[in-house]
């Protein structure tokens, strides 16, 4: 009789120092089939994949491909067994194209010189059939992290694997994109693929995946066919306790402006035209401002422009009342602003660093954290750390000392939540700040958020799923398009203040 199943993970333990990240756990995935797998940051998810993909050994079980035991010493051997995985963290070459980066270690080559034309038609072949596309010829370095993720994508199709595994494939994705990946998942399993999906989305899973594998704090927990699970009972499975799905909150009571943006325009890198265009709004005391757009529309260069990662090319940006154009990061950092950015690698951690010193990245010259000799005081930096750990829920092996790379993806996040509300700033630039966390830790992270707008500070809010938007009442209602602002009507018993940016400028691409 065939075997039913195309990967069996059985009885896997891995161990890291500190921390058995996953005991004793049993995977099987069915032949054709979309198999969730769903857990709370820090449960394991990513580490059994890892192990599944060759990037980690386990101490102890072992995996079954169609019923043989196989032996996954490295990626190289999970992509001969048909294997292949996109990364939560892309691991991409950010000086190589996209092509370069899709067909790396897989070149085709003919009497040892490289066939670029083919692989070129290949892939536009490929994106254009999933509906992921692409400029081929763009570096890494200078595209959103949404096409980032699409490049990834791609570079698992090129391989044609049977066995596919997506960790946290939507965390970057727009409403849209999120639809048509779904689609597209279901087209590969219809053509025959399995397919093992990580995620923290629970209306994604149920919409998605046949069948669903809960992890909680490394143990296996249990497996259900989706259709008969509520998002409730899913959730309690994940976390170990009902989580309540709707944040509860009063109107807010907006003051005075915090933020004003007088005609902005930022350039862009991907071609000679601006991203954005003579943009003009406020953000006042006590009111969350969300601006949400399709990827690569503007939003990241206007992240950029805002918090100084990149000069203005004309415009004006006061914070609380002071005119900060020019003004450095670390002068704006001082004068009240705090930034979660959208890449938590690039522009949030110091992955080398421990968590202690993460916490402290902008803060480290404060009188608290460095005596006047100028040598830290690491006692109060280690203390200060594991306040956050305790107070966020920021799972680590080796508690304060642990080296940020090491951690998953879901407790880097929350650390830098963390460190960002923690230093109580009056302008609060959130872009994704739920990205990659589980239903709890979203939970705490909106009641947070509630509370520091109840208390009189400002947040400005650029979130995927245009469901968040109504989270976060506030008074206004704008809509930026192109060059001009105009008024929409919010949902009246919410009052949430929109910004959108349309794709309306078809030459910026």
């Amino acid at each position: 009789m065939e075997n039913q199943y195309a990967i069996e993970m059985l009885h896997i333990t891995k161990k890291f120092p500190g921390i058995i990240a996953n005991d004793d756990v049993t995977i099987q995935l069915k032949k054709g089939e979309i198999h969730a797998l769903l857990g709370e940051n820090g449960a394991g998810k990513s580490t059994l994949m890892s192990v599944l993909f060759g990037l980690y050994q386990a101490e102890e079980g072992i995996i079954k491909k169609d019923g043989k035991e196989v032996q996954i010493k490295n990626p190289n051997d999970a992509n001969a067994l048909g294997i292949g995985m996109v990364h939560q963290h892309f691991k991409l070459v950010e000086c190589f194209t996209v092509l370069d980066n899709i067909i790396m270690g897989v070149e085709p080559n003919k009497f040892g010189f490289l066939q670029k034309k083919e692989a070129r038609e290949k892939v536009v072949a490929l994106s254009e059939k999933y509906g992921l596309h692409i400029d081929p010829d763009a570096y890494i370095e200078d595209i959103t992290v949404g096409m980032q993720q699409r490049t990834e994508i791609l570079k698992m199709l090129y391989r044609e694997n049977e066995i596919l595994i997506f960790d946290e494939p939507t965390a970057v994705l727009t409403p849209q994109e999120i639809e048509e990946l779904m689609q597209i998942m279901k087209n590969l399993a219809a053509e025959g693929k399995s397919i093992l999906f990580i995620s923290h989305k629970l209306n994604e899973i149920k919409a998605v995946a046949d069948r669903c594998s809960v992890l909680r704090k490394g143990k296996y927990v249990g497996t259900v066919d989706t259709k008969d699970a509520t998002i409730e009972e899913l959730s309690a499975m994940m976390v170990g306790h009902n989580v309540n799905l709707h944040v509860q909150k009063e109107e807010s009571t907006p003051g005075d402006v915090v933020l004003d943006i007088e005609n902005m325009t930022v350039a862009s890198k991907m071609h000679k035209n601006n991203a954005v265009k003579n943009v003009s709004l406020k953000v006042h005391r006590g009111e969350v401002v969300c601006i949400a757009g399709i990827d690569g529309n503007g939003q990241t260069e206007f992240v950029y422009g805002l918090t100084g990662l990149e000069p203005l090319v004309s415009g004006k940006i006061t914070l609380c009342g002071e005119d900060i154009t020019k003004a450095s990061i670390r002068q704006r950092l001082l004068s009240g602003m705090s930034h979660i950015p959208e890449d938590r690698h690039k522009h949030g951690l110091v992955l080398d660093y421990p968590l202690d010193y993460n916490c402290v990245l902008q803060r480290y010259f404060e009188p608290e954290f460095t005596n006047k000799f100028g040598f830290l005081r690491k006692d109060n930096i280690r203390k200060y750390a594991e306040k956050l750990i305790e107070q966020y829920d920021v799972r680590s092996g080796q508690g304060s000392v642990t080296i940020a790379r090491s951690m998953s993806g879901g407790n880097q996040q929350k650390a830098i939540v963390a460190r960002e509300i923690d230093k109580n700033p009056e302008l609060l630039i959130a872009v994704q700040p739920t990205r990659g966390l589980d239903v709890g830790a979203i939970e705490y992270i909106h009641k947070q958020i509630v509370a520091q707008r109840d208390a009189g500070k400002a947040y400005f809010l650029f979130p995927l799923n245009l469901k968040k938007l109504w989270t976060f009442p506030t008074v206004s209602s704008l809509c930026m398009k192109a060059k001009s602002s105009v008024n929409l009507t919010p949902k009246p018993q919410l009052k949430t203040s929109l910004v959108f940016i349309w794709p309306a400028q078809r030459e910026m691409r």
